[in-house]
């Protein structure tokens, strides 16, 4: 299995009425900002020890799980909306660094929060660095009727057990599903990450720990133009990272492409983009030491 460099620590944070888990790395330094890195969908903080530990120097790094990932609560709820996940941070950032401005990394889904969360807060964030946060494929005001039904039809999968997500054996299975769904993840990370991923029930069988309400579709639309509004507060620079293996023509089937996510960068006031060689979307996965690497040079 996978040895890790740098031991984690678990805390467990109050934060709007939920149980938040964090997994930190490392002590505060003076005058060295904390680095906040948060996960993208179905994915978990752990996700990061494979960065964390190809860092040269030691770093103190703050990774929350997301609400309803990992061992933070789900809020009993049956759906999850965006804003909540920028409330979320902000909470987290008045908790771990009150009046300081942090360095913030976002993977997928946590890119798409990063980005939006730096240009409504923008003097909480020094350096931000966006791994393949891509945000979603433009939507119009005439989809809006045919969205709320669909919304309403998945809430009523998700209540009939339609959309559980599924149990394995044993924690061997999880691995070669996270290896299954990446093939450049080597079964030792496979294996390690495997127990962070997923956890035994009571009848012994390994559950995903992710709420399956996370796979509704959320009921608003997707509005760019708000979107673009808000990147241009961007006022940190911004390292926007990307993998060579790029699956957004997979993903959207021609509804959004990487040429349309490069147009809206440019609403960005300062913005670099930079590659990762043989790496796939698992990017922090696949090549840790290229985008440790990447990470350090941008906030030093």
């Amino acid at each position: 299995m996978y040895q890790v460099k740098r031991i984690s620590r678990s805390e467990f944070v109050p934060i709007r009425n939920l149980s938040y888990h964090v997994r930190v790395w490392g002590e505060p330094t003076p005058g060295k900002p904390p680095l906040v890195m948060v996960h993208g969908w179905m994915d978990v903080a752990a996700s990061y020890q494979f960065v964390v530990d190809a860092f040269a120097q030691d770093r103190y790094v703050i990774a929350p799980d997301w609400r309803g990932y990992g061992d933070t609560d789900s809020g009993q709820v049956d759906n999850y909306w965006f804003p909540d996940y920028l409330a979320d941070l902000d909470f987290l950032l008045d908790h771990y660094a009150p009046g300081q401005a942090v360095d913030l990394v976002g993977h997928s889904m946590g890119g798409n929060v990063a980005m939006l969360y730096a240009g409504v807060r923008p003097e909480r964030i020094r350096r931000l660095v966006n791994l393949e946060g891509f945000g979603m494929p433009a939507t119009q005001a005439a989809q809006a009727p045919g969205r709320y039904a669909k919304w309403m039809d998945e809430l009523k999968k998700l209540h009939a057990g339609d959309l559980d997500l599924k149990s394995y054996d044993a924690v061997e299975g999880v691995a070669r599903r996270l290896m299954r769904t990446n093939p450049r993840l080597d079964q030792h990370k496979a294996e390690w990450l495997a127990q962070f991923w997923a956890r035994a029930n009571a009848e012994g069988k390994w559950e995903i720990m992710g709420n399956p309400a996370h796979k509704i579709t959320n009921a608003q639309l997707y509005r760019v133009d708000e979107v673009l509004e808000i990147y241009k507060k961007i006022s940190m620079p911004v390292l926007a990272v990307e993998a060579s293996d790029n699956a957004m023509d997979q993903w959207w089937q021609g509804k959004y492409s990487l040429a349309e996510y490069h147009e809206r960068l440019k609403s960005v006031p300062d913005v670099r983009i930079e590659l990762i060689a043989e790496a796939g979307h698992m990017m922090h996965h696949d090549q840790p030491e290229q985008l440790a690497a990447l990470i350090e040079r941008f906030i030093a």
